[in-house]
């Protein structure tokens, strides 16, 4: 592909560089920034790699508008992260599964399945599931009764959807990804037993969500366990009974949320934050990695630590705490 017919695909700007025109330079791949050679294209949105743009041996590079000039041609745009995703779409030809039902899969007489829908080898659909138009169940998906899945449904190998769970159009799940298992509900009996709680209401997926490898959203003892649409939810993330989800929002790898906890619109949870049951994290917060949520976050907020607090009360707090050893010392030697 030429620059040019690329530079057009990503509605950017070709800016030639040091070598002169770049109309007609070609392209056949994409790399990050330290590995591309000629005939590779790469990005920069980090500024700690605005330094590699200077020596890179990438046929061009991907940058913001405002970029500073290099030896390489440059494809100049705004958000150059997102453009850069969709220059890899424009090399890479993912697997296309022809429509049609496996002979080993195991679909029952009552489900409705829509136009051109692949269901792959020992898939198993249950009774009175829906499955929408175009659809892809690749091997050993399994739905339990009573599923329903919209449009492009995409589920990867292993998925697994229970009883009674609704998931709209666009959703992809991930390997092994479980939705609707049982919550963590159980009451003590008078003879110090563990009583388990019926887990009666499903798991709802809302269009445009997608579920990566081995997460877990849990069903709700009542109610529903909902995930708003357009959430993107990492490897490891444990959803719990009856909690909320707001619409794009990202609950990145390890992440857990208790029973029963709401998390609003355009949320980022990072790696393995935890967040306590029956508590609210309001639109647009965000939480750095490894931060313990006990109570309510406000809106807007950015926490870190456990218990959370504000980000930069954290920063300090940690750069005191480092200093401690130099004071002890000064203060032993006194």
């Amino acid at each position: 592909m030429k620059l040019k017919e690329l530079a057009e695909r990503l509605g950017a700007e070709l800016v030639s560089g040091a070598g002169g025109a770049a109309d007609d330079v070609e392209v056949g791949g994409v790399a990050g920034i330290e590995e591309a050679g000629p005939g590779q294209i790469t990005f920069v949105a980090n500024p700690k790699y605005a330094g590699l743009a200077k020596t890179t041996g990438a046929a061009a590079v991907i940058v913001e508008p405002d970029f500073q000039e290099i030896a390489a041609p440059t494809l100049r745009v705004k958000n150059s992260y997102l453009a850069f995703a969709k220059a890899i779409e424009c090399f890479y030809a993912a697997p296309v599964y022809k429509p049609g039902v496996h002979p080993t899969a195991v679909v029952d007489a009552d489900t409705k399945i829509g136009v051109r829908a692949h269901v792959g080898a020992y898939v198993v659909v249950s009774e009175g599931c829906v499955i929408g138009d175009d659809a892809v169940l690749l091997p050993h998906v399994v739905l339990y009764p009573g599923v329903t899945v919209g449009d492009r449904f995409f589920a990867h190998a292993h998925a697994v959807v229970r009883e009674g769970c609704r998931l709209g159009d666009d959703v992809v799940l991930q390997n092994g990804a479980v939705i609707g298992a049982d919550g963590f509900g159980f009451a003590k009996g008078a003879d110090g037993r563990w009583v388990k709680i019926v887990q009666s209401g499903p798991a709802v997926l809302e269009d445009g969500v997608e579920v990566q490898a081995n997460a877990c959203i849990d069903r709700a003892s009542i109610g529903e366990t909902r995930i708003a649409a357009g959430a993107k939810i990492d490897n490891l993330v444990q959803v719990g009974h009856g909690s909320t989800v707001g619409e794009n929002t990202l609950l990145c790898a390890q992440v857990g949320l208790a029973g029963s906890t709401t998390i609003g619109k355009n949320v980022i949870l990072a790696g393995q934050v935890g967040v306590a049951g029956h508590l609210t994290v309001g639109d647009g917060a965000v939480a750095t990695a490894q931060t313990g949520i006990p109570s309510n976050v406000a809106p807007g907020a950015v926490v870190s630590g456990y218990p959370a607090m504000d980000n930069r009360d954290w920063l300090r707090m940690v750069a005191a705490v480092r200093r401690v050893p130099e004071l002890l010392r000064k203060l032993n030697a006194k």
